[in-house]
């Protein structure tokens, strides 16, 4: 069968740095980092990673009706936000919109609600307490949920619950389904919110950053890297079937020709270079390209000894040292579910741009991580492909291969 063209026409973005794509890109042009230290007060005994990337208060966030907020946990509230800025770029309304679907994924539901309902059970064994609105703020759907019923949606629903690789996997299984007829339009990403829960999930298994300094914490491919420092956000895009865009006068900004999504049988946490290879070759391969086609490879690279080493390897199997890359994890921290989407749209803004985000200034490249080439900011971005990888514990890896609009 046939696949049709996927183009992109519309992206929404909340991260560390606050509302909308081009505030993000913009604070790390200036090299500028998102992260910053737990207050005391909000600091939980049991783990020493204090370092964490919020999202500031957003006055926006009024702007969504009550009746519908009291279901919402920040990470649904963050989906919706990035959202509307999606459709307004690609010039829908909701009352203009017609059958989209959507494929927002996530790590889990609400971190912060789950905490709030179990420090209320368990020293009472009473659910008297618990509020009905709770359930929907928990539920691992949360967000595609929350985005369908705001927006007033009925297409497909997706929500990919696979870690850190989500995100990513909730464009690419957009992508498919535009590509395979099943939906004309979708809207995809991902979404997370920061829970003390998750920091002591990398704790407890000796990945995360032990740094009190954030604006080094997070130093993916250096040879200082210590560790994820996680953060929360949402990424969202707006995709739609290419003459369906094009039919309506729309300006694709990027095109997503290529995804792969691959298991790793060998361990439920350490990274795997065979498989991280395997899976840029099998997006590729969908994208009936060659690995020099790719002008830029977006790395999932959060900082960790192991996770960056395995990463790199498998690069240098497929490019050397030819082709420049970089991961945006130090500006923005490890967004989680959030982060395969967030990092989508920076990639799709450097396209466009034609100029590429490297390390911050400082970068100290290991050896260890492959003899590959890591691209500095500012550096010219010639037109051609773009690998974005996202992985995730529980051996996940997916890859997603973007081309420039055409």
């Amino acid at each position: 069968m046939r696949k049709r063209r996927v183009v992109v026409t519309g992206m929404g973005a909340v991260s560390p740095f606050g509302l909308g794509v081009q505030r993000m890109v913009s604070k790390m042009e200036e090299g500028l980092c998102a992260l910053s230290l737990l207050p005391e007060e909000q600091k939980i005994t049991g783990i020493d990673c204090h370092v964490v990337g919020r999202v500031p208060t957003l006055s926006e966030t009024r702007s969504i009706p009550r009746e519908l907020r009291r279901t919402m946990s920040p990470m649904t509230i963050f989906a919706c936000l990035a959202t509307r800025e999606a459709l307004a770029q690609a010039g829908f309304s909701p009352e203009t919109l017609p059958r989209t679907g959507v494929s927002i994924g996530s790590t889990m539901g609400s971190g912060q609600e789950l905490q709030s309902l179990f420090s209320s059970f368990i020293p009472t064994g009473n659910l008297d307490c618990v509020r009905t609105m709770t359930f929907f703020k928990i539920m691992a759907h949360t967000a595609s949920s929350g985005v369908a019923i705001a927006f007033g949606l009925n297409g497909r629903l997706i929500n990919p619950v696979a870690a850190c690789a989500a995100g990513l996997q909730g464009i690419g299984l957009a992508y498919e389904t535009i590509a395979f007829g099943r939906e004309d339009r979708m809207i995809c990403g991902g979404a997370e919110e920061y829970s003390p829960l998750t920091s002591a999930t990398f704790d407890k298994i000796g990945a995360a950053s032990h740094a009190d300094d954030a604006e080094t914490s997070s130093l993916p491919f250096d040879r200082r890297r210590a560790g994820i420092v996680c953060s929360e956000g949402a990424g969202v895009l707006f995709l739609e079937e290419r003459d369906h865009a094009l039919a309506r006068g729309a300006s694709a900004l990027a095109e997503i020709v290529g995804f792969a999504s691959l298991s790793s049988p060998n361990s439920v946490a350490s990274p795997d270079a065979e498989t991280s290879a395997a899976c840029m070759k099998e997006a590729l391969a969908d994208a009936d390209a060659d690995p020099g086609d790719v002008v830029y490879v977006n790395a999932h690279a959060t900082a960790t000894v192991a996770g960056d080493q395995a990463e790199g390897k498998a690069i240098e199997t497929l490019w050397g040292d030819s082709v420049p890359t970089s991961s945006l994890k130090g500006y923005l921290g490890h967004s989680l579910a959030a982060s395969g989407a967030l990092e989508t749209t920076a990639c799709i803004a450097m396209m466009r741009s034609g100029s590429l985000l490297g390390h911050r200034k400082g970068f100290q490249p290991d050896p260890a991580c492959g003899a590959i080439q890591y691209a500095h900011s500012g550096q010219a971005l010639p037109q051609g492909l773009v690998v974005k990888n996202s992985f995730a514990l529980g051996g996940v890896y997916s890859s997603l291969v973007l081309a420039p609009a055409r």
